[in-house]
C-alpha cells in the first residue's frame, strides 16, 4: 500500500467514539477527509482530540456571528485572499510562537502573527506535450506575448488564483504594466474562460488549447481520478517565474479564533502542523509543498522538477487585491 493510500484509508477512523478530556474544534474549508489523518496523528501523540466541522461557506459571517461563544478554536483554509478576510473580519487572535517562528519563512506568515501557512503551491503552466516544446514557456510575462495567441485557456479572472497571480504581477510590474500584461493574456485567450483549472487541461487534451494556468495539486488530483488521468497524461507541468522573481506561490493557512475556548491545546496542534512528521503528511494528502524546509515531499510532487518561490510578501499581495479585481473588470477579461 502506497503511503498516499495508507492516509486517505486512515481519514476514514473517526475519532468520535472515545471521550478525550481535552480537544480542539476547527471551522474548514478543505474537505476533512484532507486533513484528518494529521490530525489523527495529533491526537496518537498527545491524546488531545481534534473535532472538524466543514464550513464550505459564510465561514467569516458564523464567526461574526457566533462572536466569543463560537466553539471553534482554528480556522484552517486556502488562499492568501481568504485568510485576508478572516484578519480584516477582527475574528481572530495573535499568537506569539518561536516554533512557528522558526518553522515558518517571514513571507508565509503573517506579519502580526494572526496565520501561518502550512503548505504552498505553485500558480504553474499546463503545457501540451505535444504541441508545446520545451523551453517555449518561460516567463509569466511571456504569457501576453503574441506567439501564444488562440492557445491559452483559463478559469475565470475573477477567481482567487487568478486574483492572486495578477496581485503578484503588480507588485513586479505596477498597476499600469499589470494591466497591459492582463490584457496581453487576453487577447492570447482560445476560448472565453469557463470551468476550474481541471477543465483548461481537459482542454489542452481536446486540442481547444495549447496551455493553461492552474495549481500544482490539481495534477495530483487528476491522476487520482481514472476519468481525468488521459487528461493529466496530456500535460507537462512547466514552472514559469517572474522576469525579475521565481513562481508564484499561494497558500492553506490557519489561524487562531478569538473565542478559541481551549486555546493551550489549539496552539500545541498549529506547533504540530509544521513538525516534520506532520508537514509530510499534510503534503502528501493534497500533493502540496511543505513550508517547514527539509520537510519530506512526495515521490509524485517531487518528480513534477523543483522550482524557486517567488519572494514577494503574501501580505502585499493581499494589498494589491482590490486593484487586480479592478484590473480585470477593466480589461474584461471574461468577456
Amino acid at each position: 500500500m502506497s503511503l498516499r493510500s495508507f492516509f486517505l484509508t486512515t481519514a476514514c477512523i473517526s475519532l468520535a467514539a472515545p471521550a478525550f478530556a481535552q480537544e480542539v474544534n476547527i471551522y474548514t474549508t478543505r474537505q476533512p477527509a484532507l486533513i484528518q489523518p494529521v490530525m489523527d496523528a495529533f491526537t496518537a501523540q498527545t491524546g488531545i482530540a481534534v473535532n472538524l466541522a466543514f464550513v464550505s461557506d459564510g465561514l467569516v459571517e458564523r464567526l461574526k456571528a457566533e462572536g466569543k461563544r463560537s466553539p471553534a478554536d482554528l480556522v484552517m483554509t486556502v488562499d492568501i485572499a481568504n485568510l485576508q478576510q478572516i484578519v480584516d473580519a477582527d475574528v481572530i487572535q495573535p499568537v506569539d510562537s518561536g516554533v512557528l517562528n522558526a518553522a515558518i519563512p517571514a513571507n508565509l506568515r503573517s506579519e502580526n502573527n494572526l496565520w501561518f501557512a502550512l503548505t504552498t503551491r505553485a500558480r504553474i503552466v499546463y503545457a501540451s506535450r505535444d504541441r508545446v516544446a520545451d523551453g517555449e514557456v518561460t516567463t509569466y510575462e511571456d504569457l501576453a506575448s503574441g506567439k501564444w495567441q488562440g492557445r491559452i485557456c483559463t478559469r475565470s479572472g475573477l477567481h482567487n488564483y487568478n486574483l492572486a497571480l495578477m496581485s503578484a504581477v503588480i507588485a513586479h510590474k505596477g498597476e499600469a504594466g499589470a494591466k497591459v500584461w492582463a490584457e496581453g493574456v487576453r487577447a492570447n485567450l482560445a476560448r472565453k474562460p469557463e470551468g476550474n483549472d481541471r477543465a483548461q487541461v481537459k482542454a489542452i487534451w481536446a486540442g481547444e488549447c495549447d496551455i493553461s494556468l492552474g495549481n500544482t495539486y490539481y495534477m495530483g488530483e487528476m491522476l487520482a481520478d481514472p476519468e481525468q488521468t488521459a487528461w493529466a497524461e496530456a500535460v507537462r507541468i512547466i514552472f514559469p517565474t517572474f522576469e525579475n522573481g521565481g513562481t508564484h506561490v499561494n497558500v492553506s493557512g490557519v489561524a487562531m479564533t478569538k473565542a478559541a475556548p481551549n486555546r493551550e491545546e489549539a496552539l500545541k496542534l498549529i506547533e504540530f502542523l509544521v513538525s516534520p512528521i506532520a508537514q509530510g503528511i499534510y503534503a502528501e494528502l493534497n500533493t502540496e509543498y511543505p513550508v517547514l524546509e527539509g520537510a519530506p515531499i512526495s515521490d509524485l510532487v517531487a518528480s513534477w522538477g523543483s522550482f524557486t518561490p517567488d519572494d514577494v510578501d503574501l501580505e502585499d499581495l493581499a494589498k494589491n487585491r482590490p486593484a487586480a479585481l479592478r484590473i480585470m473588470e477593466e480589461v474584461n477579461f471574461d468577456g
